[in-house]
């Protein structure tokens, strides 16, 4: 083994993989805001659970609120039902409540939701999130006036799940024939989704 020179530097580090570590945040930020809620979250908590340093947090996302957004638009089912012909999509979002009814716990982004969504703060990220996967998207594919109007009484329905799940819990609808559940909650989709009457008609 040659001898040490003087101008031998020390022994290189290895190199840190950002994005591994950037995924770890996010999947540590995604597990404890579906277990606790935004506001019960610290960024402390977030980086001892991915095994990474504290100031991290901050410089891969900014702030824990624009975590919180990333956790959001990392995922979400919505997209995919509101593809189709627009006349079968009352029963696609129909066939969507159902399959959240029936299937066990809600996903991670629909527990940060419930659990999350009174806190002032975070407010105006889920307003945006709402818009961008269920508001907008569900607008577009409708034909006639009040197109926005629409989409967002259909959306009430769909966010609706979280609220009756945290009060009342989901033993009745469980309980209920899929099939019969599916086609009333369709012909509450549809008549949501249909061009508003006219002023002094009858509806």
């Amino acid at each position: 083994m040659r001898p040490k020179q003087a101008n031998d530097g020390p022994a290189p580090r290895p190199r840190r993989d950002r994005a591994a570590t950037r995924r770890r945040l996010l999947e540590a930020a995604r597990e404890l805001f579906a277990e606790h809620g935004y506001d019960h979250v610290s960024v402390r908590a977030i980086a001892a659970r991915a095994e990474a340093n504290v100031a991290l947090v901050n410089r891969y996302f900014g702030s824990k609120a624009a975590l919180f957004g990333e956790v959001l638009a990392g995922e979400s089912a919505l997209p995919h039902v509101l593809e189709g012909e627009a006349a079968e999509l009352p029963g696609r979002l129909a066939e969507h409540v159902v399959r959240l009814i029936h299937h066990g716990q809600a996903g991670p982004v629909l527990r940060t939701l419930d659990r999350s969504v009174g806190d002032p703060q975070i407010q105006p990220i889920i307003r945006r999130h709402l818009e961008r996967i269920l508001v907008e998207p569900l607008a577009a594919r409708l034909q006639g006036p009040d197109a926005r109007l629409r989409a967002t009484a259909a959306a009430s329905i769909v966010m609706g799940i979280g609220s009756v799940r945290r009060i009342l819990g989901l033993a009745d609808l469980r309980a209920a024939d899929p099939e019969a559940l599916t086609a009333h909650l369709t012909a509450m989709f549809a008549a949501a989704l249909a061009p508003l009457p006219e002023p002094g008609r009858d509806g």
